[in-house]
């Protein structure tokens, strides 16, 4: 969370204040954010994952947000950003034997190894990534995933539920192509990051560059636009397959714009009357007979 400046005051009405100037975020609304496509979502989830790396090796030490809930984020440009740490905490919980490391949640409890210094191993690490699971990973990562990728969603959203790994663990996703999709801190996002395996396209299409169909929407969903169906895709190939698993898709326009990860947006029509000149698109139309 970004701080642009701070103010101390200290007066008899208002003793020892801390006023704080942050960047302004948008709320966290769940519900919102499962009607976002799944691309944006795995999006947040990354920039959590980049956070608890954080809070595990900070310079403070590792750090637990005690009250780790939806409500103590916002989402700043596509990013979860953690906005209040007035229950943050960086002491370890000391302990004699491993039955003092016991940490209880509503469906799940945990016990620790207790550490020959005296302290819980590894808990607020624990705890956060925990949470992390149970208030996002759970409701966020397997919700209209692509295909391809549920079978190891599962596996990863499962081992943060058991505790098998921690917020230094590089996942690895293979794609269908054999190439390695990295979900650790510090990754470089490229358009191979949501490559998703694709068929071969059954229909044919004609195509019309520098040309775009203003009308004939339809809607889809998740959408980037609510009043049309305008969907991410990897290349042309993956857009000729959604067109042909839409039964209103007759043609589809590839725009110049991209997502975060490189993925293209491309606008799917109904119909391919009528088509305007566009430098900045190139449009596909549905050959039938």
């Amino acid at each position: 969370f970004q701080l642009y400046g701070y103010c101390y005051q200290d007066s008899n009405d208002i003793p020892d204040t801390l006023t704080t100037i942050t960047e302004l975020g948008s709320p966290l609304e769940m519900i919102q954010l499962l009607q976002t496509s799944w691309e944006d979502r795995f999006r947040i989830c990354l920039s959590l994952v980049r956070l608890l790396h954080y809070l595990a090796h900070s310079p403070l030490g590792s750090v637990t947000l005690l009250d780790f809930r939806p409500r103590q984020f916002v989402i700043i440009d596509g990013e979860l950003k953690v906005t209040d740490l007035d229950d943050a905490s960086i002491e370890e919980s000391s302990c004699t034997s491993n039955s003092d490391c016991f940490m209880e949640f509503p469906a799940r409890n945990f016990t620790l190894p207790c550490s020959v210094e005296g302290r819980c191993q590894n808990m607020n690490e624990k705890r956060n990534l925990y949470n992390a699971y149970r208030f996002f990973f759970t409701y966020l990562l397997p919700h209209s995933a692509p295909s391809s990728l549920r079978p190891l969603l599962d596996k990863i959203v499962n081992a943060t539920g058991k505790h098998t790994t921690g917020s230094n663990a590089k996942y690895l996703f293979p794609s269908c192509d054999c190439h390695a999709w990295e979900l650790s801190p510090g990754l470089s996002v490229n358009s191979e990051f949501t490559q998703k395996c694709v068929k071969s396209a059954n229909a044919k299409y004609k195509r019309v560059p520098e040309a775009f169909i203003p009308d004939e929407n339809y809607r889809c969903w998740p959408s980037y636009h609510h009043k049309g169906c305008l969907l991410s895709v990897f290349d042309v190939n993956e857009a000729m397959e959604i067109c042909d698993s839409y039964s209103q898709c007759k043609a589809f326009v590839l725009t110049n714009q991209t997502t975060w990860t490189g993925r293209q947006l491309v606008f799917f029509k109904m119909a391919s009357n009528p088509i305007v000149p566009d430098p900045d698109k190139i449009t596909y139309v549905k050959v039938t007979g």
